[in-house]
């Protein structure tokens, strides 16, 4: 599952697919937040709406989107309390949780770490084999993330294990056998 945080609009994407073989869109939504809201309530509408999902779609894991340094404080301080909000949803099923940055989901999809949201949207909805591009773009965003995910995650997985079996034979050696 992918899910791209916002506090008025937080994209949710569920891929299903491996790497290596065709990726098939399972489920996409934006949860949506009134700015009439506090923000506690708003929050709460986001983590009810990410339950949801993870109750109805039982995700492997959940990549999240990197929060970087905009210039808009109030903007970052959202989008950040809602990345919170979803990795909590995610820890508390005991799912796997992965950040990946912007530019790394565009180099994933579409081979560019500067492309634009046109672009990302155009490059999953060939990816995912659809008959036109999600809206809004945080739709379209959560996919990407799933899609980044499966690409990379399960190498990354791989390459985190060897590391650590690296690092354990690294430490039985040094015990003296």
């Amino acid at each position: 599952m992918g899910i791209d945080p916002g506090l008025t609009r937080c994209g949710l994407g569920v891929v299903e697919g491996s790497l290596g073989r065709p990726l098939a869109l399972v489920d996409v939504s934006v949860v949506r937040t009134s700015a009439q809201l506090g923000v506690p309530e708003r929050l709460v509408t986001i983590e009810k709406g990410i339950d949801a999902r993870l109750d109805e779609y039982a995700p492997d894991a959940v990549a999240i989107e990197r929060i970087f340094a905009r210039s808009d404080v109030s903007t970052i301080m959202g989008t950040a309390q809602a990345a919170g909000i979803a990795m909590v949803c995610a820890a508390r099923r005991g799912l796997p949780v992965a950040l990946h940055t912007p530019s790394e989901v565009k180099a994933a999809v579409s081979g560019n770490g500067r492309a634009d949201k046109a672009q990302v949207g155009a490059m999953v909805t060939r990816i995912l084999r659809l008959d036109a591009m999600p809206k809004p773009a945080d739709a379209a965003d959560a996919l990407a993330l799933a899609i980044t995910h499966i690409w990379r995650g399960g190498s990354q997985a791989r390459i985190d294990a060897a590391l650590a079996a690296a690092g354990r034979t690294q430490s039985m050696r040094g015990k003296g056998s």
